[in-house]
């Protein structure tokens, strides 16, 4: 018979103190702060629970460089739970990266690269024949259940001479293959404007906050009419920081002109944890508090709505009955440096600080 394990004395973003009862690795109970019974007690005095971190973009196979990393160590280790790869493999290499997630304790989705090579080089768009339909319908119809999208990065380095061609591509292939597409946007051309018209419905706008000329911001901050009226039909803003795609001055425009907050991710592989400016996804989410946004709004863009753009919305709600899927973290009050993708730096007074995982009935402390 499996023993009851508790979290005691963690609070809930919104303060409310609480206890957590779990057994057989689902949620059986939840208590008032110190009233929770189990034969193995953490004690959290005071830590913070969520449910588990999502990271929406990530970049988690291991074989491409610069950008692959191991699971784990941009999953668990950090406080996040689930990650969805963006488009590190096309056809090719897919069948890899899905056995390579069977291994790690971190739960893991992705974007399918509508190139079949993804990111064995970083140009993977410039020559259309890498583009394979029809195996593009393979490994959607072999791994639907790990495949949640198809990604395309729609900027000048990756389609070279292509241009705006491998995105009327990829909308073809996402008709087909029922699936939303993940578009990364940066330096053009492409024209940002001809990229944000092909979007539809549950898109994602990957990068959303980048400082390139490029961007989805005029000169005085104002966002481009093509950006409101891709809120308007639903499509859907994903942060992407990364090495080269966040500016503190973009994001406070964003906020100042009430673009909403959907999605925080990181874009996060080996070159930036190590090195920055990204590190981790709590050093992201504490550039979010800087920025004015609450600890709610922040913690929802990595929880409940990451869930609901995947459809699974369990895994964005702590409730009885539910696999524990939680992260606990706690918010250290003192100065620290936080650096932008432009390499501006400012001071915030909060920073988040992962302190744990709870996934498949284990507790693993980051």
């Amino acid at each position: 018979m499996s023993e009851r394990f508790v979290l005691r004395n963690v609070k809930r973003v919104n303060e409310e103190e609480i206890d957590i009862v779990m057994e057989s690795g689902n949620i059986v109970e939840i208590t008032a702060a110190g009233e929770g019974c189990g034969a193995q007690v953490w004690d959290g005095s005071g830590a913070y629970v969520s449910s588990g971190w999502i990271d929406m973009h990530v970049h988690a196979f291991p074989d491409f460089d610069p950008y692959g990393d191991d699971m784990d160590e941009i999953g668990v280790k950090q406080g996040v739970t689930t990650i969805v790869d963006a488009g590190s493999c096309g056809a090719d290499r897919i069948a890899d990266l899905v056995a390579n997630s069977e291994q790690a304790k971190t739960k893991v989705f992705a974007f399918l690269n509508i190139s079949k090579i993804g990111l064995q080089r970083v140009d993977e768009l410039t020559n259309l024949e890498w583009i394979d339909r029809e195996k593009v319908r393979q490994s959607v119809e072999a791994y639907r259940n790990v495949i949640v999208g198809l990604k395309a990065r729609i900027s000048k380095s990756v389609v070279g001479d292509s241009g705006i061609e491998p995105l009327r591509i990829a909308r073809e292939l996402s008709n087909e293959t029922a699936l939303p597409l993940m578009v990364h946007i940066g330096s053009g051309p492409p024209e940002i404007e001809d990229v944000i018209s092909l979007l539809e419905r549950k898109d994602i706008i990957t990068h959303y906050l980048n400082g390139k000329k490029n961007n989805l911001f005029d000169v005085e901050g104002k966002p481009l009419q093509v950006l409101l009226d891709a809120i308007e039909r639903g499509v859907h803003l994903d942060v992407g920081h990364g090495t080269a795609s966040f500016s503190f001055k973009v994001a406070e425009s964003a906020k100042q002109h009430g673009i909403g907050l959907h999605t925080i991710s990181t874009d996060i592989y080996r070159g930036n944890r190590l090195n920055g400016p990204v590190y981790s996804m709590a050093n992201v989410l504490s550039k979010f508090l800087y920025l004015g946004y609450s600890l709610e709004e922040t913690v929802a863009a990595v929880t409940n709505h990451a869930a609901a753009w995947l459809g699974k919305p369990e895994l964005g709600r702590i409730q009885v009955g539910d696999v524990a899927n939680l992260t606990l973290f706690n918010i250290r009050n003192e100065p620290t440096e936080l650096m932008d993708s432009e390499g501006e730096q400012r001071v915030a007074n909060r920073l988040i600080e992962a302190k744990g995982v709870v996934v498949s009935g284990e507790y693993i402390k980051c």
